[in-house]
């Protein structure tokens, strides 16, 4: 039986572990193929293990397991150029493009608002929303050139939709994000290529399972009423925001655009 997504091609920024790696996984099982990359290498702010070249080369492998065929590069998704280069060979090898998963991004906790360095400012927001712009701005045309409509999934977060102490700079790219959303939503509904952002809660991945984080929640006891989720589950699996994203880029969800979804187990609500 083919997939939801068969003779479709996904891009997805990211795409080493967590959450890219699941929807690569989930998107191939659907008969996608894949265009994926991840910037594989430390940047100066971030207080945990970033994804590494290894993890990459097992994203591919679990791709290929499934019989599709995919691409990946090591590319920092501030570096437009070689986003716009890499998008265009995959097009080029796979023949268009069809879905953008826009997943790529981390997070630090800060003091507070205005104790964040100039670095820590530009390094967060180059990343989760400038990179988010440069990935989009890479894929769109070819999307367009294809003329097979399509999906861009954005992710944005539960801090996409409150303000949270101790994340301003987070939570500035990923109200942004939406911004962006639903700009581009109007933009290419013409080309019935559909835009919307997933509003994660906490996922069970290294951006929130890391000792950064775990020492911030120890010193901070004051936080958890900001993690509680109205169902009783600490965090979501990386393959239920996946599925939302497969969701949005099938048929079932051909009409869906303009739309912040939250995969919150109830969060937003509370």
């Amino acid at each position: 039986m083919a997939g939801r997504l068969e003779g479709k091609v996904a891009l997805i920024s990211g795409a080493a572990r967590g959450q890219g790696r699941s929807h690569a996984v989930r998107m191939a099982e659907e008969g996608a193929d894949i265009i994926a990359f991840d910037i594989c290498r430390q940047l100066d702010t971030v207080q945990y293990p970033l994804a590494s070249s290894e993890d990459l080369k097992e994203t591919q492998r679990l791709v290929e397991a499934l019989g599709r065929r995919i691409l990946t590069a090591e590319i920092d998704v501030r570096d437009a150029d070689t986003v716009a280069q890499f998008v265009g060979a995959g097009v080029s090898e796979f023949g268009g493009l069809d879905i953008v998963c826009a997943n790529a991004a981390f997070t630090c906790f800060v003091p507070n608002t205005w104790s964040i360095t100039e670095q820590e400012w530009d390094e967060m927001i180059g990343v989760n929303l400038t990179g988010v712009w440069k990935t989009v701005k890479a894929a769109i045309p070819a999307m367009i050139t294809a003329g097979r409509g399509g999906s861009i999934a954005i992710t944005s977060s539960s801090a996409g939709t409150k303000g949270m102490v101790n994340l301003a700079h987070y939570v500035s790219a990923k109200h942004g994000v939406v911004g962006l959303m639903r700009t581009l939503a109007n933009e290419l509904a013409p080309h019935m290529i559909r835009v919307n952002t997933i509003h994660p809660t906490g996922v069970n991945t290294k951006l929130i399972n890391n000792d950064h984080v775990r020492t911030f929640l120890e010193a901070h006891p004051e936080w958890d009423a900001n993690m509680a989720n109205a169902l009783p589950v600490d965090m979501v699996e990386p393959e239920d925001i996946s599925n939302a994203i497969v969701w949005l880029a099938s048929d079932e969800g051909r009409y869906v655009t303009g739309v912040s979804l939250p995969v919150d187990a109830g969060f937003a609500g509370r």
